[in-house]
């Protein structure tokens, strides 16, 4: 046997969640790769084909332009396909196609972004592969979704962040809207892929079938980076407008420092700290569009104060009045933050540079650490040996559930988005998800971005959004009946998820040495912003100061501006503590044993913006923002049209460019030899500019955007988030799934981004629940507890249905 595989089986560790699991890399990029990066960190074995032309073509990538040697590999390639096995094999050739189908009968995964289509152009549809292997499963991605009226229609994650609504609300009036940096689009579709590779994974293990999974970027997108203004549009109406926060990154003595007041009495604090106690009193301040409106007044007052002083003295400041506060990281800076350093985040690639770990810990069981990336075809010999010998794998399953989480408990004890965003997603997999708040502290989301009515903690759009398919009580748990109660919920449970600050969850008597005696088969998620130990333990965090410090909001924004948070980490981090929490199911079933499993919120970001990292420790390279401009694409950007609109355009290849020219009649000064190649249109990027804007500038955004796509060339109208619906190709996809809710009545709720081809299309049983709902249902139908002593409880405000102070 050659050394490689038998060098692969030396080193790979039963102890890992995914060992045993066999995986068909058939991706590129960015978005396939960090899918099966994720797989192959939990012990997956990952055969990557690639073509013969130079394979994938992130190995000549690099972000900040350097001439990489021929002979050596991109740092962002090495990052996302470290530990995998490479084979080199011409899919339109008999050969090619002949390797996979010999393949299959080994495989259980097989992940593919060639784009609607891809597999059947390649004469290798997925009829033809499950025929050979009944429990093969298949996650291909695309920009669109494989179906629909726009599957083909040309796109590239900049584009696709101004068609969800995204880019429309970030940044000033003055300024027009800026586009989040760093490709995230791609890195969400990753995590999603893996979570629908997982899915369907454990369905074929329970039923014997594998199944297709559909995942649309645009989706991916959709359910990520916006705040489910979607919902918004119908429960306020109207428009969202363009908007900074404030406070929100701002100029210390020393450098940046991030900040956020969510609150009234954070506000308030924050306004005292600054030496402004009556504007802390002026209550209209509480509302983020009326400091938007008083941006000028407000931020000198807030610049005078951060201005004489350090970062360290800004953040200790506000941490003593429990303000979330953070430095702002970079790709130069994140190494040597003290926080990370004690924690370990950062590792060296086998290659030299730093990356960061995976973004989770388990108690028990363990994860591969990075053997270096493959290079190309290093493994082919190898592999095709390998298909030569296959034989069909042992596959158990029958009669179970379709659902992958079928029969599974959560008790979810989360609060705010990130937190319930990763039940919901338990939920929607078949979780029973039993949601446990108090009336004396509901979750804190039920009152932000709320309608004001009688019932307005009923009416918040990002509670809805977050909370769908889930069962709720209430407990007051510093009482001695609740905590009673809650312990005998949690000792009948499989799972359960926290994501208080690190002290509450302790000072509540319930930490995971206590948890553990009450189930040994248990397994507790905690989410705190900043992880269980280190230096910054203790303080308070929001999704804001997670991208803060991450890097994320480092690369978006105005060149000659304050950075600009991108608000997105939040979902992120929810769907990157989805995939813990399986792999600490997995270790269970091998082994029955439970365990405590840490997903601290940075750390998926700091995965998801590592670039940043990689390329500054490979290359010396500091990324930073460009506004609506990129290293991807050029040219690039966000343009004016009539009436007030923007349309969003992204040249990535020069076959676009051609498109684009022609599309302009071929004016002479689109024909130079220098505009052939995007190193040369990035140079000219201002005069390109400024003859898009005169071109663009007497059409409407819907009409420039349809004629660019027409053409061959990435375009977008820069959706306003309140107005996504209708979207022909949302309205195909069934994204929307209709719910009536007790309060708000019939409302559609977004769905997941991925289509499961062997599970019902809408998968939310329920509609977000009411404070309390399912008390009777629960503590008196499941857990016993008669009508008198309910009425007791109701009496004693240890449970019920309205909150304390309302």
């Amino acid at each position: 046997m050659p050394n490689g595989r038998m060098e692969f089986m030396k080193e790979a560790d039963p102890q890992w969640p995914l060992f045993g699991l066999r995986v068909l890399d058939l991706s590129t990029e960015i978005s396939g790769p960090y899918c099966t990066k994720l797989l192959t960190d939990a012990g997956a074995d990952v055969i990557k084909l690639e073509s013969p032309d130079g394979g994938d073509p992130l190995r000549r990538w690099s972000a900040s332009g350097v001439d990489l040697p021929a002979a050596e590999d991109g740092a962002l390639f090495q990052f996302l396909n470290a530990s995998k096995r490479s084979v080199v094999a011409d899919l339109g050739s008999s050969e090619g196609r002949q390797l996979v189908l010999d393949l299959t009968p080994t495989l259980d995964l097989v992940i593919e972004n060639f784009g609607p289509g891809g597999l059947e152009q390649r004469r290798l549809p997925f009829e033809t592969l499950r025929a050979k292997n009944p429990a093969l499963s298949l996650v291909s991605i695309s920009a669109w979704g494989a179906t629909g009226p726009w599957a083909d229609r040309p796109a590239t994650e900049w584009t696709l962040q101004a068609a969800v609504g995204c880019t429309g609300y970030r940044g000033l009036p003055d300024r027009g809207p800026v586009g989040a940096g760093g490709r995230i689009g791609e890195w969400v579709a990753g995590i999603y892929a893996a979570l629908g590779a997982m899915g369907a994974w454990l369905s074929s293990r329970s039923t014997g079938h594998g199944q297709s999974v559909d995942l649309s970027t645009f989706e991916a997108i959709l359910s990520c980076m916006t705040t489910y203004f979607d919902l918004s549009g119908q429960f306020f109406g109207g428009s969202l407008a363009q908007a900074v926060e404030t406070p929100s990154i701002e100029r210390a003595k020393d450098g940046w420092v991030g900040m956020c007041t969510y609150t009234g009495q954070q506000w308030k604090d924050f306004c005292t700290i600054i030496g402004h106690p009556k504007v802390g009193d002026d209550e209209s301040f509480y509302d983020g569009a009326v400091r938007m409106q008083h941006r000028e007044f407000l931020g000198e007052i807030i610049h005078a104060w951060t201005s004489d002083r350090t970062v360290a003295e800004v953040i200790e400041a506000l941490s003593l009045m429990r303000i979330p506060a953070a430095p702002i990281g970079d790709g130069r800076n994140l190494p040597g933050m003290d926080h990370l350093v004690e924690r370990g985040v950062f590792v060296k690639n086998p290659a030299g540079f730093l990356q960061p770990r995976p973004h989770y810990r388990l108690e028990k069981g363990s994860l591969r650490a990075p053997a270096p990336a493959p290079r190309l075809g290093e493994h082919t010999g190898e592999v095709q040996s390998e298909a030569r010998r296959a034989k069909p794998r042992v596959r158990l399953g029958g009669d179970g559930p379709a659902l992958p989480l079928a029969g599974l408990r959560v008790v979810d004890l989360t609060q705010f988005w990130a937190g319930p965003a990763s039940t919901a997603f338990l939920a929607d997999m078949g979780a029973d998800v039993v949601k446990v708040e108090s009336i004396q502290r509901p979750d804190g989301m039920r009152l932000v971005g709320s309608i004001p009515n009688d019932v307005l903690w009923e009416c918040s759009t990002t509670f809805h959004g977050a909370n769908t398919g889930k069962r709720a009580v209430t407990l007051q748990i510093d009482s001695e009946k609740g905590m009673t109660l809650l312990k005998r919920l949690i000792a009948e449970a499989d799972v359960v998820v926290e994501n208080f600050s690190v002290r509450v969850i302790e000072n509540f008597g319930l930490g995971w040495e206590v948890i553990r005696q009450l189930n040994p088969r248990l397994i507790m998620m905690r989410m705190p912003a900043f992880g269980l130990d280190g230096p910054w333990r203790d303080r308070t965090g929001f999704a804001p100061n997670v991208e803060q410090v991450s890097a994320l909001a480092w690369i978006t924004g105005y060149p000659d501006m304050p950075l600009v948070v991108r608000g997105a980490c939040d979902p992120i981090g929810g769907m990157h503590a989805v995939f813990a929490l399986l792999m600490a199911l997995e270790h269970r079933r091998a082994t029955g044993e439970g365990q405590l499993v840490e997903v601290a919120l940075v750390e998926p970001a700091l995965n998801i913006a590592a670039e940043q990292v990689i390329e500054y420790s490979a290359y010396g390279r500091l990324l930073s923002r460009q506004g609506n401009r990129g290293p991807y694409a050029a040219p690039q950007g966000v343009y004016p049209c009539a009436q007030q609109e923007h349309v969003a355009l992204a040249v990535a290849t020069d076959e676009a460019w051609e498109a684009l020219v022609s599309l302009l009649d071929d004016p002479d000064w689109a024909g130079g030899a220098e505009l052939a190649e995007a190193a040369g249109r990035r140079a000219h990027h201002d005069t390109i500019d400024e003859h898009l804007r005169s071109w663009l500038a007497d059409q409407t955004a819907e009409e420039a955007a349809e004629r660019l796509v027409a053409a061959g060339v990435p375009a977008s109208r820069v959706v306003n988030a309140y107005h996504v619906m209708p979207n022909p190709q949302l309205e195909h996809r069934q994204f929307y799934q209709e719910m009536e809710h007790p309060y708000m009545g019939r409302k559609r709720y977004p769905g997941l981004p991925m289509r499961f081809s062997e599970l019902r299309r809408h998968l939310h049983r329920y509609p977000p629940p009411t404070l309390g709902q399912h008390n009777d249902e629960i503590l008196g139908g499941e857990m016993g507890l008669s009508s008198e002593e309910l009425d007791q409880l109701r009496g004693e405000k240890i449970i019920g249905e309205r909150p304390t102070f309302m």
